[in-house]
């Protein structure tokens, strides 16, 4: 497999995935450092996971800090973005990949919580952080970015509209963080083999996934799809800060 980012291009450089202890976050995280960053592994629960992945990081010569946050806690999060600011100064990437809402046993609004609110709190938190070019990513699904045009799975509609409400506010800042020259783009993609998500649908739902597979042609893997998250933290902004990664044959506009 080639090499995502040209090998060197972020030294120097600090980058922060959320939910990186596993899947796309952390395929993520693993292409950043390969590019030399020295990188933030955010978890909420998966420590021993967290550490594992950071141990094979710094084997690439990167710094790799663990830290544990619970992103629907403004306190957890400020405490995890000091940690940062204590170890490295600052950020140049910041990517919003954690999210969720199909879990069980959770409040009802846990899914606008997690997916909007903690989302908002997290890039403001960080603000002070960010350098004057620093980028910043929002990964998302197709199901949840085109929801107001194109009708999802009942199951996982919650989380799309959630996703959406996320998405819509953080692009509310797109203007501040413009002022700073920071760059913000939206990278939706559609359902992702080997994600928690598309396991849970698969078991709320048998057979959505290769149906939709079956509709799409393809589906991207965690990792291929990781790379483009990667890569839209480098690439320049699209113009309208979004890119949509697979196929969108099947959903309306926005």
């Amino acid at each position: 497999m080639s090499q995502t980012l040209p090998s060197g291009s972020l030294s120097g450089k600090t980058a922060l995935v959320t939910g990186s202890s596993r899947g796309i976050g952390a395929d993520t995280v693993r292409y950043f450092a390969e590019a030399g960053a020295n990188v933030v592994i955010n978890f909420r629960n998966k420590a021993p996971r967290a550490e594992k992945l950071a141990t094979q990081l710094r084997e690439l010569g990167v710094e790799a800090l663990v830290v544990g946050a619970d992103l629907t806690d403004p306190a957890s999060v400020t405490a995890m973005f000091d940690e940062v600011e204590r170890t490295f100064g600052g950020l140049d990437i910041l990517v919003l990949n954690a999210s969720g809402g199909m879990e069980s046993g959770m409040a009802e609004d846990y899914a606008l919580l997690l997916n909007r609110d903690a989302q908002v709190n997290v890039l403001e938190t960080a603000l002070p952080l960010l350098t004057d070019d620093a980028r910043v990513v929002f990964v998302t699904s197709h199901q949840a970015h085109f929801i107001r045009t194109t009708p999802t799975m009942p199951e996982y509609e919650p989380v799309a509209l959630s996703k959406r409400a996320g998405e819509d506010a953080l692009r509310e800042k797109i203007p501040a963080l413009e002022e700073r020259g920071i760059g913000f783009t939206v990278v939706s993609g559609d359902m992702i083999e080997g994600t928690i998500t598309a396991t849970l649908l698969e078991r709320a739902n048998p057979g959505a996934i290769s149906a939709r597979r079956e509709d799409a042609g393809k589906l991207y893997n965690v990792s291929e799809f990781a790379a483009e998250v990667a890569r839209a933290a480098v690439d320049p902004v699209p113009a309208d800060n979004t890119r949509l990664v697979g196929d969108t044959g099947s959903f309306g506009g926005e």
